[in-house]
C-alpha cells in the first residue's frame, strides 16, 4: 500500500491540473531577423507591464492561481510553521558615523529592518529611520544610506513596489529632519559626498509618465548637487552621447581627493576613470583602467596612487596599485596576490585593508597593511560567513557580523 501511495499522489495532481482551466494567452505576430535567423517573439506584448492588456491576463492568471492555492488543506499549516520558524530578532553590526552608532534590527515580522542609531552601545537606542512607516501599504522600502564625512547630513534613497528608480532624501542627522532638497530618477546608486556642500550622483532624465516603468533607459548622467539648490541646477560631470546603454557610477576616496567613475555595460566587465579633485590642471575625467574585458574596483588611495581590486591576468582577483599619472597595466604593482580561494571583497579601516575569501563555503578574513604586508587572519567564532569589514581610516574599532548553520 506505500508503494501505491506516490502514484496516487501524482495521478492526484495530474487530474487536478487538468481540471485547472488557464486563460488565452494571445499570440502576435512579432519576428526579429538576427543577421538572417528569423526568431518568433509572439508574447512580446506581454513585456508593456502597464498595458492594459497585460493588467487584465495578470488578473486572470492570478486568479486561477489563487483559486488552486486556497484548495491545499496543509497550506496553513505551513504558513503558520514558517511564520512561528522566522519571528526572532534580528540584528545587523553597528557602524559609527560622527558621533552615532548605527544599526538594522528586525523584530522578527517587519516588513523591512529599522535603523537604530545610540551614542551608547549599552544604551536603549533610538529610532532614527522606519521605513516600514513610510507607506500604508508598505511598499516603500530603503535601498541607500550615504552619510556626509563627518555624519551630520544623511542622503538616503527610497524605492516604490520593487521599482529599480530611486529618490534620494537629504536630512539633518542630529534633528532627524527632512531638508528640501530632493533627487528624483536615479537607478542603481547614491549619493557620493564631497564635504557638507553637496554630492556626486547618477542619474536619467525625466520619462514620460507612460513608459517609465516600461520604456528601456537610455543615457544617464553623473551630476554633481550643491546643498539648498533645485535639482535643475545641478552640474552635469560627465555623459557619453554615444553609447545609450551604458551605466555609470561615481564615488570618491576617503579623503575626497579622488573622484572615481565606473562605466559598465552589463552585468560583467567594466571600466575606471578618475579626476584628481586637488589637481587644478585636470578638468575631466582620465582613464584608469581599460575596460570592458576585466572586472576592477577602486578600494581607496595610498597617497597618489590607488588601489586596485582586479581580475586582470588573475582570474581569483588580486589587488594592485596604479599610478594614475601612468597607469598602464604594465605599470601595475601587486600588493596582494592571487590566491587560491577567490578574493570577494576589500575593506578598509584604521589604515588597514581586509580581504575576504571564500574556502570550503566559509568565510577567511584576513588584515594587511597598504603595502601587502599580512598581519593576521581574523580568527572567526567557527565555520561560517562574515561580512562588514570596513570603518574609516582613524577609527581603532569596528564591528563585524557572522552567521553559521548553527549560529543565526
Amino acid at each position: 500500500m506505500k508503494q501505491l501511495l506516490p502514484l496516487i499522489a501524482i495521478f492526484t495532481t495530474m487530474e487536478i491540473q487538468a481540471q485547472i482551466q488557464y486563460p488565452v494567452t494571445e499570440k502576435k505576430t512579432v519576428i526579429d531577423d538576427y543577421f538572417g535567423t528569423k526568431v518568433e517573439d509572439p508574447y512580446r506584448w506581454l513585456e508593456d507591464d502597464n498595458a492594459d492588456a497585460t493588467k487584465k491576463w495578470v488578473v486572470e492568471q492570478n486568479k486561477v492561481t489563487d483559486a488552486y492555492l486556497s484548495k491545499i488543506p496543509f497550506r496553513d499549516k505551513i504558513e503558520s510553521r514558517l511564520e512561528k520558524l522566522w519571528n526572532y530578532p534580528k540584528s545587523g553590526a553597528p557602524f559609527k558615523k560622527g558621533e552615532w552608532y548605527y544599526y538594522y534590527k528586525n523584530s522578527g515580522l517587519q516588513n523591512q529592518s529599522v535603523l537604530y542609531r545610540t551614542k551608547d552601545l549599552k544604551a536603549e537606542p533610538e529610532v532614527f529611520l522606519d521605513p516600514n512607516t513610510l507607506s500604508k501599504e508598505g511598499i516603500v522600502a530603503l535601498s541607500g544610506l550615504s552619510f556626509s564625512k563627518s555624519g551630520k547630513l544623511l542622503a538616503y534613497s527610497l524605492s516604490k513596489a520593487g521599482s529599480d528608480w530611486t529618490e534620494i532624501f537629504l536630512m539633518d542627522v542630529e534633528s532627524k529632519k527632512l531638508l528640501g532638497d530632493k533627487i528624483e530618477w536615479t537607478k542603481f546608486g547614491g549619493a557620493a559626498w564631497k564635504g557638507e556642500e553637496g554630492f556626486y550622483y547618477s542619474a536619467y532624465d525625466k520619462p514620460d509618465e507612460k513608459s517609465k516603468l516600461s520604456k528601456a533607459n537610455e543615457f544617464q548622467k553623473v551630476y554633481y548637487h550643491k546643498m539648498g539648490t533645485a535639482q535643475s541646477e545641478d552640474q552635469l560631470v560627465y555623459e557619453d552621447k554615444e553609447h545609450p546603454k551604458r551605466y555609470f557610477g561615481c564615488g570618491l576616496t576617503e579623503d575626497e581627493r579622488f573622484l572615481i567613475l565606473s562605466i559598465s555595460e552589463g552585468t560583467s566587465g567594466g571600466e575606471l576613470w578618475f579626476r584628481d579633485l586637488k589637481d587644478p590642471a585636470q578638468a575631466g575625467f582620465s582613464l584608469l583602467v581599460k575596460g570592458f574585458d576585466t572586472e576592477s574596483d577602486v578600494v581607496e588611495n595610498d597617497g597618489d596612487k590607488l588601489l586596485v581590486k582586479t581580475n586582470y591576468q588573475s582570474p581569483n582577483f588580486r589587488v594592485v596599485a596604479v599610478d594614475p599619472k601612468n597607469p598602464a597595466r604594465e605599470n601595475w604593482k601587486t600588493i596582494i596576490p592571487e590566491q587560491q580561494e577567490v578574493l570577494l571583497g576589500v575593506g578598509t579601516g584604521g589604515g588597514n585593508l581586509f580581504t575576504s575569501y571564500l574556502k570550503d563555503a566559509s568565510s577567511r578574513i584576513y588584515q594587511y597593511d597598504y603595502s601587502g604586508k599580512q598581519i593576521r587572519e581574523i580568527k572567526l567564532p567557527g565555520i561560517g560567513s562574515a561580512g562588514g569589514f570596513g570603518a574609516e581610516k582613524d577609527d581603532k574599532e569596528f564591528y563585524y557580523s557572522y552567521s553559521s548553520f548553527a549560529t543565526p
